[in-house]
């Protein structure tokens, strides 16, 4: 079986102001990728010349509060493969271990294929931190304070 990656699967890194792939795990998934990964983990990333994907992930290891929501960690992964910062949290990938099910940017997320990302919270038992709809606005933040 082969997985179809969206036809505008992002090829190469973006930048801050770019856009990355969001990926689940598919069912053929090697047993050691997904133990790498962990269940429940936000996946993001792009489409490499060879033919296989980069991915950034985030499941939230250490319990930290601010990442208990599937967006704050995809968020937090996509700011490392945009910002290109040093992490044991990436990997490259056969196509085969991932399904793509929307986008991610600095200014949001967009849900293609919600059911797929809520199959894959459910067998990782984190619906508790699901998102609530298929668009997540990021909201900006604050401006600089001005020193007076």
């Amino acid at each position: 079986m082969s997985v179809i990656m969206g036809q505008d699967l992002p090829l190469e890194r973006p930048d801050t102001t770019g856009r990355a792939a969001l990926f689940v795990p598919t069912a053929n998934i090697k047993d050691d990728v997904l133990e790498t990964v962990r269940k429940g983990a936000a996946i993001v990333g792009f489409g490499n010349h060879d033919r296989t994907l980069t991915i950034y992930y985030e499941s939230n290891r250490f319990n930290e509060p601010n990442l208990a929501k599937w967006e704050q960690k995809a968020r937090k992964a996509f700011d490392r493969l945009a910002e290109n910062l040093p992490t044991v949290s990436k990997m490259v990938s056969k196509p085969e271990n991932f399904e793509q099910v929307g986008y991610i940017s600095s200014k949001g997320i967009l849900i293609r294929r919600m059911e797929k990302l809520m199959k894959w919270l459910e067998a990782s038992d984190a619906l508790d931190g699901a998102p609530e709809s298929e668009n997540i606005v990021f909201t900006p933040p604050p401006p600089p304070k001005k020193i007076t």
